[in-house]
């Protein structure tokens, strides 16, 4: 099998494209999947975070639904963008470890309409006393935020991160999610408008910056991830 082409630069043109990593990875290509989790670990991660909201336990999510993916990669269809088939794993692992836990707040992201004027009745009785001043500095104004999203009702939450966190189209979080478009919209519209109702003109200014991906988690997740690669059964090839 030949090699991956050494990748000098993140805007490179010439640098593999997500099918073509896809495809050696599901020959076998430890290294193309390696690259696969680069390219995506902060998107997955905080597809995790907004439905787990923990750091750590998110991580662990992540971990897992990469070596679910890299056992299941033969599975993989071109039909579909690699980093939709990709959340569609975070999130299904998550939500499951949140029906683990037993809690109370799992909902599937296609049936939740009836808990959500309940929920957001909930949510913007928060008492206000409890946020930072709104004129601290801009990573106070981030920690806000990122407590602001956590306290979102769970069916606005993960589209919110997905559409407005890491930027993905309509389609794409529609896609990814498995809900109609129509719905991605009304559920964004509205936990736009709570968010700019308690955080006011912030929102705008630090949003960019909300559940930071540092280098060091990364490199942590695909260490993790490569290790029980190497160490476990060969995957079956197809």
């Amino acid at each position: 099998m030949n090699k991956l082409e050494p990748i000098k630069d993140a805007d490179d043109a010439a640098q593999p494209t997500d099918i073509e990593l896809a495809t050696r990875a599901a020959q076998g290509d430890a290294l193309a999947f390696q690259l696969i989790m680069r390219r995506h670990n902060r998107l997955l991660f905080r597809t995790g975070r907004s439905i787990l909201k923990d750091d750590d336990e998110a991580q662990d999510a992540l971990q897992e639904a990469y070596l679910r993916a890299w056992r299941s990669l033969g599975s993989f269809r071109a039909e579909a963008r690699l980093s939709t088939w990709l959340v569609r794993i975070v999130a299904n692992e998550a939500l499951g470890r949140l029906r683990r836990r037993g809690s109370a707040q799992v909902i599937a992201f296609d049936t939740a309409a009836e808990a959500i004027d309940t929920q957001e009745g909930t949510w913007m009785q928060a008492d206000p006393d409890q946020q930072p001043d709104r004129h601290a500095m801009r990573g106070e104004t981030r920690k806000l935020i990122e407590a602001g999203i956590d306290a979102l009702p769970e069916v606005f939450r993960t589209v919110f991160v997905l559409r407005a966190v890491e930027d993905l189209s309509i389609e794409e979080v529609a896609a990814a999610l498995d809900i109609p478009e129509a719905t991605v919209r009304s559920r964004f519209f509205r936990a736009r408008g709570l968010l700019r109702e308690a955080l006011s003109r912030e929102i705008d200014v630090a949003i960019g910056d909300a559940f930071s991906f540092a280098g060091v988690r990364c490199d942590g997740i695909v260490a993790h991830v490569m290790a029980v690669i190497a160490d476990g059964p060969a995957r079956p090839t197809y």
